[in-house]
């Protein structure tokens, strides 16, 4: 998988100023419309998958891939580790990953100047054209409308979603409760802090995808949004299907594991 707007690339040279602007032009170019052609319906996870099993099945005709990513940091931050786990109905079917230097830090709403270089590079060792990513990092819930799903999104030209453990911006139409039900979502709104939507857009949703039983405890929604070719609703509606008894939707949480894994082999060398 290789870029198709390479005028998107990420750029960690250019200047703040500059990073922020070709955001803005990513927003413009990104659809938060549903425009895919598989049945998001299809794409269910019954149970989790074995992260003990290496095994890879064969590409079937029938069924969405779809393909988690989630990044690792080596050397204190200076490599960025990108892993991506491909999936058909519920099997993987391949995985790859990269590692790229870091040339700038952490920046918030900047992540994809950071990162982007490992996720485009890990895509383009897969041998497999994925119709859906599940990325690790936010969408359109962004300053600009331009998470690190947006950018990647639209630098390759195929549906993605962001999914975020933290908001980093925009208002929920009401309060999040300290323990959300499973199986609730929240809308977030547009607020002053997103210079390109009008305030009041939905831009993406809290979503409830595990809960504990026992009231003492509670885990806190996933804050998920859409990226580039899929609207919010149905970003929301995949990402609680993709909850296969975790919080991280299957894909995504198959991709921690192995970017972990690989960061875990790289130290030793």
């Amino acid at each position: 998988m290789e870029p198709v707007r390479s005028e998107f690339v990420p750029d960690p040279s250019l200047s703040r100023e500059a990073m922020e602007s070709l955001q803005r032009d990513i927003a413009d170019a990104a659809v938060f419309d549903d425009d895919f052609d598989f049945d998001p319906a299809t794409i269910r996870f019954g149970s989790a998958v074995d992260l003990t099993d290496d095994t890879q099945q064969r590409l079937t005709g029938d069924g969405p891939i779809v393909a988690g990513v989630d990044q690792a940091f080596l050397d204190d931050g200076d490599r960025a580790l990108s892993a991506v786990v491909a999936l058909q109905n519920g099997d993987v079917v391949e995985r790859a990953h990269a590692v790229v230097d870091t040339e700038i830090p952490y920046i918030p709403g900047l992540l994809s100047f950071r990162e982007g270089g490992a996720i485009l590079a890990a895509l383009s060792n897969l041998a497999i054209e994925p119709d859906l990513l599940v990325v690790d990092g936010s969408g359109c819930i962004h300053f600009r409308e331009a998470g690190l799903a947006t950018h990647i999104g639209v630098v390759v030209d195929v549906p993605a979603i962001g999914v975020a453990k933290n908001l980093l911006c925009g208002t929920p139409t009401e309060p999040i409760p300290d323990r959300m039900p499973e199986g609730e979502r929240i809308p977030i709104e547009a607020d002053d802090r997103v210079e390109t939507a009008e305030t009041g857009t939905v831009i993406g949703h809290a979503v409830q995808t595990r809960q504990y039983d026992s009231g003492t405890t509670s885990i806190n929604p996933l804050y998920v949004s859409p990226g580039h070719r899929v609207s919010a609703v149905t970003t929301a509606s995949i990402v609680a299907q993709c909850a296969a008894g975790y919080k991280l939707p299957e894909p995504m949480r198959l991709a921690d594991r192995a970017a972990d894994r690989h960061k875990r082999e790289c130290l030793d060398g």
